[in-house]
C-alpha cells in the first residue's frame, strides 16, 4: 500500500512539473490566441490558415515552409505565413485576382498584428496584402526580421520604420513601393536589405556599412553608386541590377574583403575601369553585363577560372573572349554623353535668393527687349524665307520656273524643317542595341516558327508576335504585308525613316528584314519590324486597378502625360517626313518599371497592304493630310489628358462629353469644384495651379475644331509648366503624397 501510494504521488508530481514546463514554453495566452484568429479572418482564410480551429494548439503546430508559430513565455515570437497570391505571377492587367477584397484594410490589419508585442520575427509572403505600409509598424518594438516580400503593399516606405532599432533582417521585395528610401544608418544591427523588385529611387539609399546583403534589384535608381561602399567590409551580396545607374563603378568594390556576389548588369554605369584593380579572393560571381563600359577589363575578371564567374557582354569593351558580344566603342560614347548627371550648385540658399531678386530685374528688362528684336527678326527673316522657298520647290521640281501647289510647298517645308530638329530629341532612346538587319532565319528562330502560342494580336498594321531573340532578349515582331506596288528597291526611303524611330517614349524599333516571294504574275513582299518588349502594363491597366492607381499621385501623371507628349512630336518633327495619325489611345501608352511612357502601336511609315489587316485603306503613310492627322493626335493625346486628371476611362463619345463639360464648368466656377472632379487618388499631392493648367490644356486639345486645337509644342511647353508649378509647390509644402498635406 505504502509503495502504491508512493507511486501515486510520484506520478502525479512529475505529471504537474511536466504541465508547469509545457505551460511555459508553450501555452499560448488567451489573448494571443484571439489575435491569431482575428489574423486568419482579416487574411481572409488563406489555405495555409484554413486548419485553425477552437482545438488548434499554436504553439505545437509542425512548423512547415509556409506556416511556422513559434511561442515563449505564453507569447507569440514568430508568425511566418506564406500564401499563393505572389505579385510576381499577378498579370499586369488583373493583378485584382492576385490580391486581398476591397474590404481588406491594411491599417486594420497591422493595428491587429502589434498587439504581438513579442514577436521577433514576422513573415508574411504572396498573401495579396495591399495598401501603404502603415506608420504604426514601429509599435513592433522587439521586431528582428521583418520580410513582407510578394505582396502589392505601394506608397512610400514610413520612416516609422527607423524606429526598429533590433532590426536584423528587412524583405519587402516584389511590391509596388516608391520614392525615396528613408536614411537607414540608424538601423545599426540591419545585415540584410531585400527591396528589389519596385520602384523605389532616384537617389541610392543610405545604408549602414554592417549589412552582409544588399538586394535592389529592378527598381527606379538613377544615382552613381556612392563611394561611401567601399567601407562596407563585411558585404558578401550586392545586387543592384536593372536600374538606371549611371557613373563609373567604384574600383574598391571589386575588393570588399568579404564580397562573394557582384551583379551591376543592366544599368547606364560608363567608364573605364582601372586595369590594376584587384578582386577579393572570395569574390565568385560578378555580372557587368548591359551598360556602356569601356576600355578592357582588369585581369582578376577578364575571363571566367574555376573559382569565378564572369560576364561581360553588351558593353564595349575590347579585348577579351567576348568581344563579339559588344556594343561599338561608338555606341558607349553617345548614351554616356546622353546620361551624364547634371553638376548641382552649391550656393547657399540665401545668396541665391538675393541673387535671384537682381537677375530677375535685369533679366526682366533685357527680356522684353530681346523678345521686341526677336519678333522684328522673325518677320524679316519669314519675309525672306517665303522668297527663298519657291526657289527650293523648283529645284524639286527641277526647273527654276516651275511651281508647286500650296499643299506640296508644306509638305515639303515640313520635311525640311524635321531634319533640324536637334539631334539629342532625335536619338533619345538610351540602353538600346544597335538597330540592325535581321535574316528570316533569325525571326522564325526568335517566334519559333510563328508559333500561335506566341501570336499576341491583330496591331494596327498587321499581326504581332512575341519573340526572343539569341541573347535572350525579349522582342515583339510586327509582320506588315506590302503592297505589291511597292517593292523593296523601291523603298529606301521608308527603311532609312524606320531605322530613327527609336525614342525614350516610343516603343522603339530594333530591326527589320525584309521578305519577297512571287504571287503569280507579281511580286510581293512582307516586313518583319523588331520592336522592343515592355512587359509592365499599360497607362489604362493602372488606371483601372485601384491599388495600381495609388503609385500614380499628381507628379507620376503628369511625367507619364509629358512623356506621350514627347513621343508624340518625335514622330511629327523628329524625323522626315513626320509621322502623323498615330493611333493615339490610352491603352497603347505602356509603362516600363520606371513608370517611363512609351507609345506603341503607332504608325510605321510602311505601305501595308489593303484589306482587314490595315486600317489604313490603301493611304501611303506619307500621302495622308498632315495637318488633319497632326491635330487628331493632339485631341487624342486630350483624352488621355481627361482621363490622367479624373481618373475615370472613358468607353463612349458620350461618357467623352459628358466629362468634358464637367471639367469646363469646374474651370470656370469655384476651385473646389474642379478640386472635386480629381481622381481621388491623387488629392493632396498637386498645386491647384498646375492642376488648372492642365485641365485647361486638356479642354484645348479636345476643341471640336481641329484648326483651333494647338500644336504639340504648345501642348508640351503647357504641360512643362505645369510641372514646374508643381515642382515649385512640392519644394514650398515638402510633401508630394501624404494623405494630409494642402494643395491649396
Amino acid at each position: 500500500m505504502r509503495i502504491s501510494s508512493f507511486t501515486c504521488s510520484f506520478a502525479a508530481l512529475f505529471t504537474l512539473i511536466v504541465m508547469q514546463v509545457s505551460i511555459s514554453r508553450g501555452q499560448l495566452a488567451p489573448s494571443e490566441t484571439r489575435i491569431l484568429f482575428q489574423v486568419q479572418q482579416l487574411l481572409e482564410y488563406p489555405q495555409v490558415l484554413q486548419g485553425w480551429n477552437n482545438w488548434t494548439n499554436f504553439c505545437y503546430l509542425p512548423p512547415s515552409p509556409s506556416l511556422k508559430v513559434v511561442c515563449s513565455n505564453s507569447h507569440v515570437t514568430e508568425l511566418t505565413v506564406v500564401g499563393n497570391k505572389s505579385s510576381s505571377s499577378a498579370s499586369p492587367s488583373s493583378p485584382k485576382q492576385n490580391t486581398l477584397s476591397d474590404n481588406f484594410s491594411i491599417d486594420a490589419f497591422f493595428t491587429t498584428l502589434t498587439n504581438l508585442s513579442n514577436l521577433k520575427v514576422l513573415s508574411l509572403v504572396s498573401l495579396g496584402l495591399w495598401g501603404p505600409l502603415p506608420t504604426k509598424i514601429n509599435r513592433f518594438w522587439s521586431l528582428q526580421a521583418l520580410n513582407i516580400s510578394y505582396n502589392f503593399i505601394h506608397g512610400q516606405i514610413p520612416q516609422d520604420i527607423l524606429s526598429l532599432k533590433n532590426l536584423t533582417s528587412l524583405v519587402l521585395a516584389h511590391n509596388l513601393l516608391n520614392g525615396t528610401v528613408p536614411d537607414l544608418r540608424s538601423l545599426v544591427l540591419l545585415q540584410e536589405l531585400n527591396l528589389g523588385g519596385n520602384h523605389l529611387g532616384p537617389t541610392f539609399p543610405s545604408l549602414g556599412n554592417n549589412l552582409v546583403t544588399i538586394i535592389l534589384k529592378n527598381n527606379s535608381l538613377r544615382s552613381v553608386i556612392p563611394s561611401e561602399i567601399k567601407k562596407f567590409n563585411q558585404l558578401q551580396q550586392l545586387d543592384i541590377s536593372s536600374n538606371k545607374l549611371i557613373g563609373p563603378i567604384p574600383p574598391a568594390l571589386f575588393s570588399l574583403p568579404s564580397l562573394q556576389y557582384l551583379d551591376l548588369a543592366q544599368n547606364q554605369l560608363s567608364g573605364a575601369l582601372p586595369t590594376n584593380i584587384s578582386c577579393s579572393v572570395k569574390l565568385q560571381f560578378v555580372d557587368i553585363s548591359h551598360n556602356i563600359l569601356i576600355g578592357k577589363l582588369p585581369s582578376c575578371i577578364a575571363s571566367n577560372t574555376s573559382t569565378r564567374t564572369v560576364i561581360s557582354s553588351w558593353n564595349c569593351l575590347s579585348g577579351g573572349k567576348n568581344a563579339s558580344y559588344q556594343h561599338p566603342y561608338s555606341f558607349c560614347n553617345k548614351e554616356a554623353l546622353a546620361v551624364k548627371p547634371p553638376a548641382k550648385s552649391k550656393e547657399h540658399k540665401s545668396s541665391t535668393i538675393k541673387l535671384g531678386i537682381v537677375l530677375g530685374l535685369v533679366g526682366g528688362v533685357l527680356g522684353i527687349a530681346g523678345v521686341l528684336g526677336l519678333l522684328i527678326f522673325v518677320i524679316i527673316r519669314r519675309s525672306k524665307t517665303a522668297a527663298a522657298d519657291d526657289h527650293v520647290y523648283s529645284i524639286f521640281d527641277g526647273s527654276v520656273t516651275s511651281k508647286r501647289s500650296v499643299a506640296s510647298k508644306k509638305s515639303v517645308r515640313r520635311a525640311v524643317d524635321s531634319r533640324r530638329v536637334p539631334q539629342t530629341m532625335r536619338s533619345a532612346a538610351i540602353g538600346l542595341p544597335p538597330y540592325r538587319v535581321f535574316t528570316l532565319e533569325e525571326m522564325e528562330d526568335a517566334t519559333n516558327n510563328f508559333d500561335p502560342l506566341n501570336f499576341i494580336g491583330e496591331g494596327s498594321q498587321g499581326q504581332l508576335y512575341k519573340g526572343c531573340l539569341i541573347d535572350g532578349s525579349v522582342v515583339l515582331v510586327k509582320c506588315v504585308k506590302l503592297k505589291q506596288k511597292n517593292l523593296p528597291q523601291s523603298m529606301i526611303q521608308q527603311i532609312e525613316v524606320l531605322s530613327k524611330l527609336r525614342h525614350l517614349h516610343l516603343v522603339s524599333i530594333l530591326g527589320h528584314t525584309i521578305v519577297t516571294y512571287q504571287d503569280h504574275s507579281s511580286t510581293a513582299g512582307t516586313v518583319f519590324v523588331v520592336l522592343e518588349h515592355v512587359s509592365n502594363g499599360s497607362l489604362r491597366d493602372y488606371l483601372a486597378d485601384e491599388r495600381k492607381r495609388e503609385m500614380l499621385r499628381w507628379p507620376q501623371r503628369m511625367a507619364i502625360i509629358i512623356g506621350v507628349a514627347r513621343g508624340i512630336q518625335f514622330l511629327h518633327t523628329g524625323v522626315a517626313p513626320g509621322i502623323f495619325g498615330n493611333n493615339v489611345k490610352i491603352e497603347n501608352v505602356l509603362l516600363d518599371d520606371t513608370l517611363t511612357a512609351k507609345l506603341s502601336d503607332y504608325k510605321i511609315p510602311l505601305p501595308s497592304k489593303v484589306g482587314s489587316e490595315s486600317p489604313l485603306n490603301g493611304q501611303d503613310a506619307f500621302n495622308i493630310n498632315s495637318e488633319n492627322a497632326e491635330k487628331e493626335d493632339v485631341y487624342q493625346l486630350g483624352v488621355i489628358l481627361l482621363q490622367v486628371i479624373t481618373g475615370k476611362l472613358v468607353t463612349s463619345n458620350r461618357a467623352l462629353d459628358e466629362l468634358r463639360i464637367q471639367l469646363e464648368k469646374g474651370l470656370a466656377e469655384a476651385p473646389s469644384k474642379l478640386q472635386a472632379l480629381v481622381d481621388p487618388s491623387t488629392r493632396g499631392t498637386f498645386a491647384y495651379e498646375s492642376l488648372k493648367t492642365a485641365a485647361e490644356m486638356a479642354i484645348n486639345c479636345l476643341n471640336k475644331e481641329s484648326r483651333t486645337r494647338p500644336s504639340i509644342e504648345d501642348v508640351l511647353w503647357n504641360l512643362q509648366y505645369s510641372i514646374q508649378i508643381q515642382e515649385g509647390w512640392t519644394s514650398t509644402s515638402g510633401n508630394l503624397g501624404g494623405p494630409h498635406s494642402s494643395s491649396y
